[in-house]
């Protein structure tokens, strides 16, 4: 970016003084607790691949070390970045131990009578495997034989294999655990959606931005992505009943199942013997998110609230403790509970008021413009929306209830972006106009506005260089104002992808989904159906059948009108399946590692069956052709440009 381009401007400034005297009482207490406990930590966090491939790496941001906050970044942000640098192994009661700052979540170890428990397992192998390298260093090298995943996002099960072997899982010397529909959710969630929401989170935790000042310093859960690769491993065994108490190497814990709050699938762990509350993601020293920038099924504010509170009823009068899966824990009896009671009616307030309001007609914009907290909740640090916000969890929540129509019939059928862009500028008397205007608001520090008109002015001249720059200017400001590490990182990445374009496109398309091979066949189809070239499909009708030579199953898929259905079918042989419309045109047989291959163009289904590896019946030709209607998706579309139509 030009250096110009890094300063704050005056009105920046201004909003951070102004800030400062909003923000809660200066209070040492979360320094504290982000550092009680500390064992021992290895420079910079830094972790490496065996080649010396950085993965995980602290170092570059050294700039944290000062007190004060520069005009660059919000000093609220300031304050949550600095303490999320901190990082290395931490005891939080006799039994359990910590790994903070070695990605962007917690890895909690628990020792049992003779060996260790894993509860989550970070992004990927490489930062998961350093961290119980670190707790072994200093606890010995202890036995790690149960995994638990407290919920189904990436970055708490990710690391497994850097855990334990999957040998020993089959083998039943590692039990895995997870809450209930674990699986599903895990593998879902990446899929159907994954390439748009891979792209957009770039934007959510800015990973591919630069770490500085006037750059991506946090965020808010955690410092950014590490840069390696998810796998992993199916539960052994699953928690099905709401509450459910289990002993695990001589220690009693008492599971909750929190469904459809942070994550579709999550649960917290309470271990009476060390009075220890992991909320999992639920209550965590900012805002969540009720519905992630990335992208995500909107979470359920009410649910959220009421499980927390279930939580205080049941757990709060034995807790000393309260932890969770980001962030540092929180110490004392008074202290644990309040922080739980704080968490429950920050969701609650937000759900209640939010529906309150919509109901006296309002939009969701406007209620997210007017809506703040109670003052109680607000001069609480671990209320501020670091992570998620309450603009965007208002509209989340009216996302809800009522869809994304607002009601406003001129809204049904509003025209594109472009071509509204085109006609905004045209009754704005034309560009010129428009940037004459937008360089005095700028100067008056009207960010978001000059954004909001310059957002349709690059949509309608894209190559006009003064329009994007002035954008990316507008934004950039946005983001050195945000308390939200999220919007900052957005706002950020936008302003650069308006002077530099979109990422450069992979020739061969985005990486296969690391998580392919767990993909239950269900999902595999369905992944496999919202990759149909609707086009290129036009009047091709068929019936594919599938015979799985490793797991025994038998499937059928029906091409027709565009769309792909498939079904499992019971028959030995699908061509005699009698709830099969017809005989499959062909039918293939193979395995479901050969398949993944293929698809992820390891192999070509002619390789495959040059290799034995794959079988075909019937026309043998219908397998090429139905690969060739497979879509391809490149995973770096255009965000703050008109993104084109793919061909026809």
């Amino acid at each position: 970016m030009p250096d110009n381009a890094s300063c704050a401007h005056a009105a920046t400034a201004d909003f951070h003084r102004l800030l400062a005297r909003e923000l809660p009482e200066h209070d040492e207490q979360d320094w504290e607790d982000a550092q009680c406990g500390f064992v021992g930590t290895i420079p910079n966090a830094k972790v490496a691949r065996a080649n010396g491939h950085g993965v995980w790496n602290l170092e570059a941001y050294g700039f944290l070390d000062a007190a004060e906050a520069p005009d660059t970044v919000n000093p609220s942000l300031w304050r949550q970045a600095r303490l999320n640098r901190i990082h290395g192994l931490f005891q939080v009661t006799p039994r359990i131990f910590q790994v903070r700052g070695f990605d962007i979540a917690n890895i909690t170890f628990i020792e049992g009578d003779t060996g260790v428990i894993a509860l989550d397992a970070l992004t990927c192998p490489e930062t998961a495997a350093a961290a119980l390298a670190l707790y072994r260093a200093h606890r010995g090298n202890r036995t790690l034989h149960t995994v638990i995943y407290s919920h189904s996002h990436a970055d708490h099960f990710g690391g497994v294999a850097g855990l334990v072997d999957e040998a020993d899982v089959r083998a039943g010397r590692v039990q895995v655990i997870a809450p209930s529909g674990f699986m599903h959710h895990a593998i879902a969630e990446n899929v159907i959606g994954g390439v748009a929401m891979a792209r957009r989170a770039q934007f959510q935790f800015g990973h591919t931005l630069a770490k500085g000042p006037a750059a991506q310093v946090d965020a808010g859960l955690g410092k950014t992505l590490p840069m390696g690769r998810s796998t992993l491993i199916a539960p052994t065994r699953s928690i099905e009943a709401e509450h459910e108490i289990h002993v695990i190497d001589g220690l009693e814990i008492e599971f909750q199942l929190t469904p459809e709050t942070e994550a579709p699938s999550e649960m917290h762990l309470f271990i009476p013997s060390e009075g220890a509350l992991n909320l999992a993601e639920n209550a965590t020293h900012n805002l969540h998110n009720l519905c992630p920038l990335r992208g995500a099924k909107v979470r359920d504010a009410l649910a959220w609230s009421k499980y927390l509170h279930r939580a205080l009823r049941r757990y709060g009068p034995r807790t000393e403790v309260v932890l969770a899966q980001h962030h540092w824990p929180t110490w004392g009896a008074e202290r644990a509970r309040r922080f739980l009671s704080e968490q429950r009616d920050l969701y609650r307030v937000l759900h209640d008021q939010t529906v309150r309001l919509m109901s006296h007609g309002l939009k969701a914009g406007e209620i997210a413009e007017g809506l703040q907290l109670p003052e109680p909740l607000a001069r609480r640090w671990h209320t501020r929306g670091y992570y998620g916000t309450v603009s965007h969890n208002v509209k989340a929540i009216v996302q809800h209830y009522l869809s994304w129509y607002d009601a406003h019939p001129a809204n049904l059928h509003a025209l594109p972006p472009v071509a509204a862009a085109r006609k905004h500028l045209e009754y704005m008397g034309g560009i010129d106009a428009v940037m004459a205007k937008a360089r005095a608001d700028y100067e008056r520090g009207e960010f978001r506005w000059v954004a909001e008109v310059l957002k349709h002015a690059v949509y309608a001249h894209p190559a006009h260089a003064e329009a994007r720059e002035l954008a990316a200017r507008a934004l950039e400001q946005m983001g050195f104002q945000a308390e939200s590490a999220t919007w900052r990182n957005a706002y950020l990445l936008a302003a650069r992808e308006y002077r530099e374009g979109p990422p450069q496109a992979n020739p061969q398309g985005p990486p296969a989904n690391a998580l392919m091979g767990a993909m239950s066949n269900e999902l595999l189809f369905d992944a496999l159906a919202v990759r149909i070239h609707g086009q290129r499909a036009q009047g091709m009708a068929c019936q594919i059948g599938w015979q799985f030579t490793d797991s025994g199953e038998h499937w059928v898929s029906t091409l027709s009108n565009c769309a792909l259905s498939s079904l499992q079918v019971e028959a030995a042989d699908v061509a005699d399946a009698a709830d099969m419309a017809g005989t499959p045109d062909v039918v293939i047989e193979t395995s479901r590692d050969t398949l993944d291959a293929v698809l992820a163009r390891r192999w070509t289904a002619a390789e495959a069956v040059a290799q034995g590896r794959l079988a075909l019946r019937g026309d043998v030709s219908l397998l090429a052709r139905f690969m060739g209607l497979l879509d391809q998706f490149s995973g770096s579309f255009p965000v703050v440009d008109a993104a084109p139509w793919p061909d026809r």
